[in-house]
């Protein structure tokens, strides 16, 4: 990690930078893939499972008896472990239920609001690197929840042509039954345009590499929706003297070994708070299996002495991190937290870890990343459903609004929005 020391504010952007997303190189790659999936079909969809996953497929779509085998596969402690966030994840997500808005704005008229689920909806699920079964749970949880009429999970096969065994039994936990053996953007293809195996859904969630991400920004021009922009994991420490060096170092690394483009940030208020922790993550690093991939993120990322508070705060904000760990003394711990604005997700204290959030906790891991915290929330039960408004409105509401509107629409210039209150208001009078 390089070190930078109290950086002046003009240079924040470059210093704290992304790893560049060449999305045009990247576009030039998919689009094809997604021109092929539409005309093709289920038999494009295996020929790529050839081409790129290197196994021949046969049925696209994961039996009964497939479900079955691997839930023997599957340690007792895992099921227990899955069990116990799925029920987490669960009262966490029931509890943004929100009831129903109706009211009278005035006499004679009623508006009303309902959330509504989207119907179809498709789940990507990473398995390359790491066989995310947890995003099985972020997003097939609240989809349940949200009573979407039909769940449709994307995931590539191994070698073997199977599926890891926890992510079959943590879709079968939740309910899914349509698994499709498929990944990487002919995954967001099949779902985005319908092959005969995979059905056309309405919107798109989950993360992927820069291709499946490429292809879910093309699958909206396509009509349908995605969950949020998203580009490679991040996560941002605020630590002061009272963090524990070691565990700040765990959390930085939790996220360099998600892939050579994450970017993991440390922004200390001193420089012997950072070299305590940078000591510790060269030390931590060497014991890990993905080492390899988390020195290359570690290329990417930054330590950053702020020393004032106020400015590392607006750094913060202004960095706008997918995950922000706060490790600072207890007494100015709300304090912080209260002026933290751009952010996906915020853990709080030297025992939270990032980690908790990704599996178990409660709250869902799938996050806005690459800065577009500025603007968009992570997934939750919201993101499953529609938002629907309507009135109704009496002869007495009406005539008690009708002016208005009358006044409105002639200033506007809109004749017919005001000729279409003006019939129903003569009518009335000729009426009464």
């Amino acid at each position: 990690m390089k070190t930078l020391i109290n950086p002046v504010k003009a240079e924040w952007k470059s210093a704290l930078a992304r790893p560049v997303q060449k999305t045009k190189d990247i576009e030039k790659i998919v689009k094809p893939i997604l021109r092929k999936v539409k005309r093709q079909g289920d038999k494009a969809l295996k020929k790529f499972a050839l081409e790129y996953d290197h196994v021949t497929i046969k049925e696209l779509l994961v039996s009964r008896e497939e479900i079955a085998a691997a839930k023997l596969l599957v340690s007792e402690e895992l099921k227990s472990a899955i069990i116990l966030a799925k029920d987490n994840i669960e009262k966490f997500h029931k509890a943004q239920q929100t009831p129903d808005v109706s009211m009278e704005t005035m006499d004679g008229v009623t508006c009303m609001r309902k959330s509504v689920a989207i119907q179809k909806v498709g789940l990507y699920i990473p398995g390359g690197t790491a066989p995310l079964f947890s995003t099985v749970l972020m997003l097939g949880v609240p989809a349940n929840l949200a009573g979407c009429e039909e769940i449709v999970l994307c995931t590539p096969p191994n070698k073997e042509g199977s599926i890891h065994p926890a992510i079959l039994f943590t879709a079968d936990l939740i309910g899914i039954d349509k698994i499709i053996k498929v990944g990487g953007a002919q995954a967001i293809a099949a779902m985005t345009y319908g092959t005969e195996t995979v059905p056309a859904v309405d919107k798109i969630f989950g993360p992927g590499n820069q291709y499946v991400t490429a292809a879910k920004q093309l699958a909206v021009k396509k009509g349908v929706s995605i969950d949020m922009p998203a580009g490679p994991s991040e996560v941002l420490v605020y630590a002061d003297q009272s963090a524990i060096p070691a565990f700040v170092a765990a959390d930085l690394l939790s996220q360099a070994e998600h892939g050579v483009d994450s970017q993991v940030i440390l922004v200390a208020s001193s420089e012997k708070t950072a070299q305590k922790v940078i000591k510790e993550v060269d030390s931590q690093v060497e014991k890990l299996s993905r080492k390899e991939i988390a020195k290359k993120a570690l290329a990417n990322s930054v330590a950053v002495i702020m020393p004032n508070q106020d400015k590392a705060i607006d750094l913060i904000n202004a960095y706008a991190p997918e995950h922000l760990i706060i490790c600072v003394e207890e007494h100015d711990e709300e304090e912080v937290v209260s002026r933290i604005i751009n952010a996906g997700s915020v853990f709080i204290g030297n025992f939270t870890p990032e980690s908790a959030g990704d599996y178990a906790s409660g709250t869902n891991h799938t996050l806005p990343t690459y800065g577009y915290a500025k603007s968009y929330s992570g997934v939750s039960l919201d993101s499953f459903t529609k938002k629907i408004t309507y009135q109704k409105i009496s002869p007495k509401g009406i005539q008690n609004l009708g002016p208005t509107i009358e006044i409105m629409a002639e200033n506007e210039l809109l004749e017919a929005h005001k000729n279409a209150v003006t019939l129903r208001l003569n009518f009335l009078k000729e009426n009464q």
